[in-house]
Parts: C-alpha cells; structure tokens; sequence
C-alpha cells in the first residue's frame, strides 16, 4: 500500500512532464506555422486575386506569361544560373579534391581563405568587379570591349559568392571514402585516372549533384548581385523588387515569386529524390583514407588552387581598397572619410547598428528555439501527427527563396485583419524572419548533434523521476555545446549578411547594413557601399575567430569523454 502511494506522486510528475512537452511541441508547431506556412499560403493566395482581393484565377499567370519584357527575366536567371554552376562546380571540386585527396602544404590557410565569401553580403564581389572592370575600372581593358554590367558581372559576382558553399558540400563528399576501394583498384592493376572515373566520382556524385543544386538555387534567388551590377538585364529577383517596391504591383510580384520559388523546389526535390538512391560510403569495418604525398602531384594542386584563391582574395582586398579612397577615380588619396556614414545618409551608423541587434537576437533567440525544437523532436514522445507537420515545417524553408519568403511576409503581416499586423515595420519581423529562413540548415545540425546521443540518457532521467528539461539542460546541452555554438555562429554571420530575406521589411529605423549597401549604392555613393559591406566582413571575421578560440576553450573544459 505504502509503495503504491509512493508511487502515484512520481506518476503524475511523470504525466506532467509529458504534458509540458506536448504544450512545447505545439507551441513550436504553431511558431513555424505563423512563421512559414501562412504567409507562404498568402503569397500563394495573392497571385491568384485582382488588387481587390477578388480571385481571378490564372488571370495574373497569364499576364505574366503574355509579357515578353516580364518572361525574359525568367530565361535570364536560369541561363545565369546554369553558367554560373558550371564555372563554380569543377573549380569548387578541384580545390575540394586538394584538401581531402592531397598531402599540399598550408591545407589550413587555403581553407580559411576558401570561406571568406561566406563572411560578406552578395553585393560586396559586385562592387569589386565595378572598381575592377567598370566602366572607369582599373582593369577595364581585359574585357576587350565587353560590359561587366549585365550577365557576365553577375555571374563572376554570384561564382565568388556561391564558391564556399559549394566546397563545403564537396569537401565532406569526398571525405566519406574507403582506403579499401582505392587499394583494390590498385591491386587489379588501374591506372590513377580510371580510379578518378570509375571510383571517386561515382562515390561523389550525390555531393557533386547537391553543390550544383545549391549552387543554381543561390544564383536564381540572390538579389544583391544582380541589383549591383546587373545594369538593363533583368532577373527573376530583381523583378520582384521592381513590380513590388517600384510599381506597388502585388499580383504580378507574386507571380514573379512564385516562379522565383518553381526552380527552388525542384531544385530540392531533386536532391531528396538523390539522397534515398545514394547508397552509404562507409561502413562499420570502413578505413580511412590518406593521402600519400607526391611531390608533383601536391604541387600541382598547390599551384591550382593558388590559381583558384587569387581572385577571390584580389576580390575582398578590392572591395577594402576601395573603401578607403576618398574619391574614386580622380582623388586615390586613403582615408576614412567612406565610413564617416552620417556624410552618405542621415542615419549615419545606425544601420550597422541594427545590423548587430538583429544578429545578436537572431543568434540568441533561433539557436534556442531550434535546438529546443529538435531536442523536443528526437527526445520527447507523443502527438506523432502534429510532429510529422513540425518536420515539414522545419524542412520547407530550404525550398524557400528569402526573397520569397520576404515578399510572403508583407502580404500576411501587413494584412489589416492579421492580429500580428503590430509587428510590421518592427525589427522583431525582420529577427523572425531571418530565423525562419536561415531555420533547415541549424535544425539538421541540431538533429545530427542529437541523433548520436543514445536515448538512454532520457530513460535513466525518468526512471529517476527526473523532469525532460533538467536532462536536457543538465546533459543535452553541455555535450551538444559545440553543436550550439555553431548554430549561433550561422544564424549571427547570415543574418549580418542576408539581402534578400528583409530587403521588403525594413522602414527608415530598421534599416541594416546590407540594405544600406544597396540603397547608399543606387545613389552612386560605392566607396561608402564598400565601406559599409566591409564593416559587416570586419564583423563576421571577428566573430568567427572568437568562435574558433572560445570552441577550443569549451572542448577541452566540456567535451574531455570525447578522448581516450
């Protein structure tokens, strides 16, 4: 009897506990609901009404289709993106097979040198190539009578942005290979090129495919760039900017958003089709593979991807260069007048002000709603239906263009009858909508984090009569540290360098850094575009290091099990 009693507190703290995790797995359910879904059915719903707001079918579709000026733009954006993918693509591989496949010297370097693109908004390589080769540009004669206004500044533009993703990509394709397959193909006598045809790219081809996927949906959907340096060439991304912004046209900017969104979603519907036909690389019994020096070989490769690295960094230096002259072409005199912001706009500073406040809450609050979400995922158990909505949710951002998801946000929260319609013109929309772009990518890094935590840990804690929170901010957190911090990292470095996502939600006193490139470039102030593009890479930079070395404190303070 006495034991039973016992008993009966422990089971209702039990139901308790369930309970709250139920709460918490609708409570996120219902955030990527007003955060992704309803404005994506907004827009979805826009394209197919009059400015009244009276469905009028494929009207609008038809309209779109029957312009020959608005349809070019369509066949321009994937004739750039095609080419930009296949410039991108092999250079990416080569620098990729070097760092996994080769014993070349400074692999370090070359890596860190490899991720600057990652640290700077899309505009920044535009104004480089502008400095470079425009029409007053130092290097102006290499082009031989061709514009760098138009397809081909864009797409040198969109090779350097789209660069690192790619490598990243291909880097742990070709990371995940067998020693074992490469000695055999030795034993039987193969030459080292048919091993390259017949063993490495069959082993990488589900990467190789998901970094051109990458590749052509960030070239499709990137505004900056084409906004740059695009001159009269019109894209599918900055004629949503046209027709909304421009013209107030709704309708016909949620059409262009919806085609905007058409190769986004194939593009990921492909490589999910990919990924259940690839077949896993290693196993259990698995070697690893390391290269063996060769003297030529390794050379050759250093050569290569110095070849590869040059423009990038003659890029980033161009754009620091130019941001400390005073007045270009006519005074090349250095100084810090460019960033004296207050001479270019009356804010003066603080849209790299804000710049940092939307960082900083993005960082803080998404790495704790996304890691909190997919521990409430893997690790808690009931409402297996309102779950499997959670996952696709989760999942739909990756689809999902910024521009798209921008342009869904004005025409859900600037409804009249939207009880959220306060948060327009805020910059907590403009923090909730950087989370839910930037979402995917940390919830699968949370999810793989987690996923190599055994479940036992939450059935001890409730034998225990241990409450799920307690276990997860007594264990989860401390062993999945590293995990978190390079979700804060992500989500802090892509929100400081994100155009597309808020270019439709910023008023006068939200505007950020990326937003005043653009618009301190359109009235023809580059120098202090430059500067201000800069000061967002000086920021990202400086985060980054802080990351590496506060990383290393923490593994060797929380993460010691690791070692043997």
């Amino acid at each position: 009897m006495g034991i039973a009693l016992a008993a009966a507190p422990a089971q209702r703290k039990l139901a308790r506990d369930e309970w709250i995790a139920r709460v918490a797995v609708v409570a996120l359910a219902l955030w990527l609901l007003v955060a992704v879904a309803l404005p994506l059915w907004a827009l979805l719903s826009k394209s197919f009404q009059n400015r009244d707001g009276v469905f009028v079918g494929l009207l609008n579709y038809a309209t779109y289709f029957s312009s020959p000026a608005l349809f070019s733009s369509f066949w321009n954006s994937i004739m750039v993106a095609v080419i930009a993918t296949t410039i991108t693509l092999p250079g990416a591989f080569v620098y990729a097979y070097a760092l996994t496949r080769s014993s070349m010297k400074a692999k370090g370097l070359f890596t860190a040198l490899a991720q600057i693109p990652i640290l700077a908004p899309s505009l920044l390589p535009a104004i480089a190539l502008i400095y470079l080769f425009g029409n007053q540009g130092l290097l102006r004669s290499f082009l031989f009578g061709q514009s760098i206004y138009g397809p081909l500044g864009i797409v040198i533009a969109e090779a350097f942005y789209t660069f690192p993703h790619a490598l990243l990509i291909l880097v742990t394709a070709l990371n995940t290979s067998d020693a074992r397959l490469y000695e055999s193909a030795a034993a039987l006598g193969a030459w080292p090129r048919r091993i390259f045809f017949t063993v490495t790219l069959p082993g990488a081809r589900y990467g190789i495919l998901s970094a051109a996927l990458v590749v052509f949906t960030l070239v499709m959907t990137d505004f900056g760039a084409p906004k740059v340096i695009g001159g009269r060439f019109n894209v599918l991304a900055t004629d949503v900017y046209k027709q909304v912004v421009g013209q107030q046209n709704f309708q016909i900017g949620a059409v262009v958003a919806m085609m905007l969104l058409f190769p986004a979603i194939l593009s990921f519907a492909a490589e999910r089709f990919v990924r259940r036909k690839q077949m896993a690389q290693l196993t259990a019994q698995a070697v690893p593979l390391v290269p063996k020096p060769n003297r030529q070989s390794d050379w050759f490769f250093f050569g290569v991807c110095t070849l590869i690295i040059i423009p990038i960094v003659g890029i980033l230096l161009t754009a620091a260069w130019a941001s400390f002259i005073r007045f270009w072409p006519y005074n090349l005199t250095m100084g810090l007048g460019n960033y004296n912001f207050s001479r270019f706009e009356t804010a003066g500073w603080l849209p790299y002000w804000n710049s940092l406040r939307m960082a900083g809450w993005t960082a803080l609050i998404g790495t704790a709603l996304i890691f909190g979400g997919a521990y409430l995922l893997e690790k808690t158990k009931g409402l297996p239906f309102v779950r499997s909505i959670v996952q696709l949710f989760a999942m739909l951002p990756l689809a999902v263009p910024g521009l798209v998801l921008g342009i869904s946000y004005i025409f859900f929260f600037n409804h009249p009858a939207n009880p959220l319609v306060f948060l327009y013109g805020t910059l907590a929309i403009l923090v909730i909508n950087t989370i839910a772009h930037f979402y995917t990518v940390s919830h699968l890094t949370a999810t793989t984090a987690l996923k190599q935590l055994d479940n036992e840990f939450e059935a001890v804690s409730a034998s225990l009569h241990a409450p799920f929170y307690r276990t997860f901010w007594k264990v989860t957190v401390p062993v999945c540290l590293p995990a978190i911090l390079d979700i804060a990292v992500y989500m802090f470095v892509n929100a400081m360098t994100t155009v597309s996502a808020v270019i439709f939600l910023w008023v006068p006193s939200t505007r950020v850094a990326s937003i005043a490139v653009v618009y301190m470039d359109d009235a023809g102030w580059q120098g202090a575009a430059a500067a201000m593009a800069m000061m967002i890479v000086y920021t990202s930079a400086t985060l980054k290091l802080v990351h590496v070395l506060v990383a290393r404190i923490l593994d060797r303070r929380t993460q010691a099990w690791r070692r043997r």
